[in-house]
């Protein structure tokens, strides 16, 4: 499968131009992205109340349909639907048909004949929610949860939300995304949101084998070495080693990769005082982070997971026409 290119048609949109499906954050606009943002502020609350649910969904009939493994995206995708009063339907893919051989869009056509209304994808495939989109059409709507090495929007517009509400605008902000840049979907759809969203200064470290090189042409700040990347930034994102999508000759060792590139305290305290640390999970602790890091005052990847929770359930209420 091969990502949805400009010029074949926005699988995103409706005749009418809105927007149906979250595919990628390519082709999305500034305003729809801080009206996303501005939505999830108003859900954040609802967690802490004693009923934790809103009936903007209610009778609707979600389904998570997952074919690589998740713990935040899908448990927060769960419970985000609940707590706007949907019906969720998980699909366990490993004891599914498909385990027998049946393809994506006829175990989707079954779930469809159940009258569901959307659809959140996770597929080992790059392109495989534009093809899910394409294929239905008007009749459910899909968010994609990740496809292959391609895109993860929601986990970018959760990130974006997560530094707008600790640190202010976007566009006052020196991030620096830190490790295996080539197969990450996350990196990926974070560079476009930033873009999007004005921020003056996007840079991207790691080893040379680990940052394409393409990455000089969308504007964005290639090094090599973390230390002077770390000069000045405000935000740093450090990315999970994805060891199951790479081979052996990318990288020495993973112990090699944190003497080079880890974030340590000493190297933490080159960014600017009020720096946050993120990271996507899961954390591969002594390699991507020392664990004083991990485990210090200027990370925030719970906070990560609080506002997904809050930003998936703002995807949600926008796809399905509803609003806080």
């Amino acid at each position: 499968m091969m990502p949805w290119r400009m010029g074949e048609g926005d699988p995103q949109r409706d005749a009418e131009g809105r927007l149906r499906n979250l595919l990628a954050i390519e082709g999305l606009r500034e305003g729809e992205i801080l009206e996303i943002l501005d939505s999830a502020e108003s859900f954040l609350g609802i967690g802490e109340r004693t009923v934790k649910k809103i009936p903007i969904l209610r009778g609707r009939t979600l389904v998570n349909l997952f074919y690589e493994n998740s713990t935040r995206t899908r448990s927060t995708f769960e419970l985000a639907a609940k707590r706007l009063s949907a019906d969720v339907l998980n699909i366990a893919v490993a004891s599914s048909s498909a385990s027998k051989g049946e393809s994506l869009l006829d175990t989707v056509d079954n779930l469809l004949a159940m009258q569901v209304d959307g659809f959140i994808l996770r597929h080992p495939e790059a392109g495989a929610a534009h093809l899910l989109a394409r294929h239905l059409g008007e009749r459910a709507w899909v968010v994609n949860a990740g496809d292959g090495q391609h895109a993860h929007p929601t986990q970018a517009l959760l990130d974006v939300f997560t530094i707008r509400h600790l640190l202010g605008p976007i566009s006052e902000r020196v991030v620096v995304i830190l490790g295996d840049i080539l197969h990450s979907r996350v990196a990926r759809a974070l560079i476009h949101a930033l873009s999007i969203l004005g921020c003056p200064q996007i840079r991207v470290v790691g080893p040379r084998t680990l940052v394409p090189p393409e990455l000089q042409g969308l504007g964005v700040h290639v090094f090599h070495e973390l230390e002077p990347a770390l000069t000045g930034a405000n935000v740093v994102y450090a990315l999970r080693m994805q060891r199951e999508r790479m081979d052996s000759q990318r990288l020495p060792s993973l112990e090699e990769y944190h003497r080079r590139f880890g974030l340590t305290a000493a190297r933490l305290r080159l960014a600017e005082d009020n720096a946050v640390v993120l990271h996507p999970g899961p954390m591969n602790r002594g390699v991507e982070l020392s664990a004083e890091v991990a485990d210090g005052p200027q990370a925030i990847i719970l906070e990560q997971v609080t506002h997904g929770l809050a930003l998936r359930m703002a995807v949600l209420a926008r796809l399905a026409g509803g609003n806080p």
